[in-house]
């Protein structure tokens, strides 16, 4: 098994002055070989290229050159100029389960500038807005993941065998009978300075989740991609797999990625929160505005929050847990788990998204969405502390209170329906997003399943 780093200092500060030879001290005592230049695609999927650790000058000058037309979603053709991942000094990061190697991001390049459909670049525009007013937005983002592994019969299961309680959300056994796992991932996040608070078994057999503090949104998004680089290695390095699917089976609780959000000013005040707010929620009128837009645009927000045809076998209606926690409907409340939005106190919680979304446009349409609540002075509707499960449709439409797109096509309506989102992160982004996940939808139902099959083989 691959030896983990020691947990001592491994965390790359970059300072203000001479960056670069600082780096390579800095590597140099890690023992660093090589530099992995990375970007995201529009799936969210991590691109790399391997450069050696003497090359992470021209990293952060010309850049490192990919073909754009090979990257899904770019909407690039093979007579474009080069893909160029200018990197950042400031997000260098040691690999601790691949010792020699550290990790890059940056900016990503087309024609000396800033390509509009990288979306990370899309995150970034968003935050300099929010700069240019004197705001941060940051996000706590909340990743469940599947520890599994294959039986004999190559059928998907658990990895720990034992793993088979009907509840086994908060075993003990789910931690101690994992701990291997949990231990190493402890041990990567920590040696590059991510602070984990909490670690626990969830609802469904071998579904875990790990919490760590939050940070400002483009950190947050580039964190959670360490973070699955982290699991899925770590995972690979003890024969098993990690897997961040929306929705294993109909009978299994599906993995979220809950996103806690603050907006915060130049001397780190949360502006989200009122302790004088009537309610008891803690929320200022800038954070009900924020709510509003949320509410406004969720049909459109959803296909970028939950971007994958697997992700509405998460969305259903239920008893939570039986088969799903993950809320359908569009409204907000008092530390409600039953909508879309909940308030824990003075922030708020979007539940929503789930293990298949890209960080960087879902946090990217978030704060456009809420921003536009701002903006237009949006008033949100009434707050429910209700179990929204429990009601009926009759008493649903009594509350004003509609519910999520069902699958991926009603999403990607909704969207295309929502112009909003088209000048505010970009026309050529929202129809390339579009049109690859329609493709995505129409191979879906090119499929055959073993349902289909089973129940209908001999039912005509």
């Amino acid at each position: 098994m691959t030896q983990m780093l020691s947990v001592e200092p491994s965390i790359w500060v970059c300072p203000k002055e001479n960056a670069l030879e600082e780096a390579h001290l800095f590597l140099e005592r890690h023992k660093i070989k090589y530099i992995l230049a990375q970007f995201v695609d529009l799936h969210g999927g991590i691109k790399s290229k391997a450069a050696p650790v003497h090359c992470l000058k021209s990293l952060t000058t010309s850049g490192a050159g990919f073909a754009g037309a090979a990257i899904l979603g770019f909407d690039m053709t093979p007579q474009d100029p080069e893909y160029l991942m200018v990197a950042d000094l400031k997000t260098l990061t040691l690999l601790p389960w691949l010792p020699g190697y550290a990790c890059i991001r940056g900016t990503g390049m087309v024609a000396d500038t800033p390509y509009p459909l990288d979306p990370r670049n899309v995150l970034a525009a968003q935050t300099a807005k929010l700069k240019e007013q004197g705001l941060r937005f940051m996000t706590g983002l909340e990743p469940e993941l599947y520890l599994l592994k294959r039986d004999e019969n190559g059928k998907v299961v658990p990895f720990d065998s034992t793993d088979t309680l009907a509840k086994p959300a908060y075993d003990y056994q789910g931690i101690t009978r994992n701990a291997k796992f949990l231990e190493q991932m402890y041990e990567a996040l920590s040696c590059v300075g991510l602070k984990v608070y909490q670690i626990d078994h969830e609802d469904a057999n071998g579904q875990f989740e790990m919490n760590f503090d939050f940070d400002e949104a483009l950190k947050s998004a580039d964190n959670i991609q360490f973070f699955k680089m982290a699991a899925k290695e770590v995972a690979n390095n003890m024969g098993a797999i990690c897997s961040f699917l929306p929705k294993l089976s109909s009978t299994t609780t599906g993995n979220g990625m809950h996103m806690h959000c603050s907006l915060v000013d130049e001397a780190d005040n949360n502006i989200f929160h009122d302790a004088s707010d009537p309610s008891g929620m803690g929320l200022s009128k800038t954070a009900y505005q924020f709510i509003a837009g949320i509410i406004e645009h969720a049909p459109a927000l959803t296909a970028l929050l939950c971007p994958s045809v697997n992700s509405y076998k998460r969305l259903v209606l239920g008893t939570p847990g039986s088969p799903s926690w993950a809320p359908v409907f569009i409204a907000y409340g008092d530390n409600n788990r039953s909508a879309m939005v909940r308030i824990p106190y003075g922030r708020i919680e979007i539940r929503i998204g789930d293990g298949s979304m890209n960080p960087y446009l879902a946090t990217a349409a978030v704060i456009a969405a809420g921003m536009d609540g701002i903006a237009r002075n949006l008033e949100a509707p009434e707050a429910h502390a209700v179990n929204f499960y429990d009601l009926s449709k009759a008493q649903l439409e009594e509350l004003n209170v509609s519910c999520l797109p069902k699958n991926l096509s009603e999403a990607l309506d909704a969207l295309e329906n929502d112009t909003f989102f088209e000048h505010a992160l970009g026309q050529r982004l929202i129809s390339s997003f579009i049109r690859l996940k329609r493709q995505e939808w129409t191979e879906y139902h090119h499929v055959v399943s073993d349902w289909e099959v089973n129940r209908y083989l001999t039912f005509y």
